[in-house]
C-alpha cells in the first residue's frame, strides 16, 4: 500500500469468490466491505486467479515475468508446490505472529526500494526474505541488547521505561498525559514546572540512575501532583520547557486534531460498493512532489480484465475463454 501511494501500479491477487481473508474481518462493516480491508487496500487493483489451476498458475508466471516486485506471504515451500518459487540457497523463516504484520510490511517496503536500486546497478533481480519472526525480533532493540549483554529478561512496565524515569504516563484530572525527560536537566525542568523544586535537591534523585532505582517513591509525589491539575493545564505549563510531553489521546481526539488533518492522515473516497469511506493516510510527506491523490480499495477481481488485457496484452478471446474455464474471476458487482 504504501507503495501504491507512491505511484507504483499494484495488482492484488485473490482467489476468486472469497478473495483476501481480511473482507471478512468484522464488524465493523461498511455495506458488505469489512472496513479492516478497507484500510489497507488503497491504490491496489484486484486480480482474481484461481492458482490451483493450471491457467491461472500460468498467468501468475507471466505477470511475475512483466513486473518488478512479486510479494507472497504463503508458507514456506507453498510457491515451490505451484512452479512460483524463486531459487535461492537459503533456507525461509517460517512467520512469527500477527502483531508484526505493520513492522513486517515496513521493513518490506524498504527492501524492495533497496532491491531495485540493487537491480538498477546490477540488472540482477534478487530475493527478499522479509518474515514476521526477523521483525519481531529486530523491533525488540534495547530489550534484546539488554538481554544479550546483560542476561536481563524482559518485564512488563506499563507506559513506563525500564532505563528512564520519569518517563511514562500520568493519570490527570480528566485524562492521561505523557512525560519523557530524558536526561537529568529535562527532570529538573519537570520539578520546576510541577513547583517540586525540592525533589531536586534530594540526593537519591539526582541521577537518571538513582532515580531509576528509588523510582517507586518518585513516582508516587510526580503521580499526586500530576492529579491536581487538567491535561490542558499541563500541556501549557510544560509549552516551552524543553521536555518532550504530550496527551494521551482517545481516538476521537485524534482526528479532531487540525495538525492531523493537516498532514493528510484522513484519506476520503469514494468505494464502488460501500459509498464514501475514509482510512488513515501515509505517514511521509515530500518536499518537492504529492502523490496522486488515492484510489479506494478494490472489490474481488475488479481488474481482473484490465490486468490481462493492459499488462499481459491478451486479446479479448483469450480472456473470454479464461473466465468461462473460471481460471479467473472479473467481479460482477460495478
Amino acid at each position: 500500500m504504501i507503495l501504491g501511494d507512491l505511484g507504483a501500479e499494484v495488482i492484488k491477487v485473490e482467489r476468486p469468490g472469497g478473495g483476501d481473508d481480511t473482507r471478512t474481518w468484522g464488524p465493523p462493516f461498511i455495506g458488505s466491505e469489512s472496513v479492516y480491508f478497507l484500510s489497507v487496500n488503497r491504490n491496489k487493483k484486484s486480480l482474481a486467479v484461481d492458482l490451483k489451476h493450471p491457467r491461472g498458475a500460468a498467468i501468475i508466471q507471466e505477470l511475475a515475468g512483466v513486473c518488478d516486485v512479486l510479494v507472497e506471504n504463503f508458507l514456506p515451500g507453498k510457491l515451490d508446490q505451484m512452479s512460483l518459487g524463486f531459487e535461492d540457497d537459503g533456507e525461509p523463516v517460517r512467520p512469527g505472529v500477527a502483531m508484526t504484520d505493520l513492522a513486517t510490511g515496513l521493513y518490506a517496503h524498504g527492501a524492495i526500494m533497496a532491491a531495485l536500486l540493487q537491480r538498477l546497478k546490477t540488472g540482477r533481480g534478487l530475493h527478499i526474505d522479509c518474515n514476521l519472526l526477523s521483525s519481531q525480533v529486530s523491533c525488540l532493540s534495547h530489550i534484546a541488547a539488554n538481554y544479550l549483554n546483560a542476561g536481563q529478561e524482559a518485564r512488563r512496565w506499563g507506559t513506563a521505561h525500564e532505563s528512564i524515569v520519569p518517563y511514562q504516563g500520568f493519570r490527570t484530572k480528566d485524562g492521561h498525559i505523557v512525560v519523557a525527560a530524558g536526561n537529568d536537566r529535562q527532570f529538573v525542568r519537570v520539578c520546576q514546572v510541577l513547583e517540586l523544586m525540592e525533589l531536586t535537591e534530594e540526593p537519591k534523585y539526582r541521577t537518571n540512575r538513582l532515580r531509576v532505582q528509588n523510582r517507586r517513591q518518585l513516582l508516587h509525589v510526580l503521580s499526586q501532583r500530576f492529579l491536581q491539575e487538567n491535561t490542558a493545564d499541563w500541556l501549557k505549563r510544560f509549552r516551552g520547557s524543553g521536555v518532550p510531553v504530550g496527551p494521551i489521546s482517545s481516538i476521537q481526539e485524534v482526528f479532531s486534531e487540525p495538525q492531523v488533518r493537516h498532514n493528510g492522515l484522513i484519506q476520503e473516497m469514494d468505494h464502488p460498493t460501500a459509498g464514501h469511506v475514509a482510512v488513515p493516510g501515509p505517514a511521509v510527506l515530500f518536499s518537492s512532489f504529492s502523490p496522486a491523490g488515492p484510489t479506494p480499495p478494490p472489490v474481488i477481481g475488479q481488474h481482473t480484465v484490465q490486468v490481462l488485457r493492459d499488462t499481459l496484452s491478451y486479446s479479448d478471446d483469450i480472456i473470454k475463454e479464461l473466465l468461462e474455464s473460471k481460471a479467473v474471476a472479473q467481479s460482477e458487482a460495478l
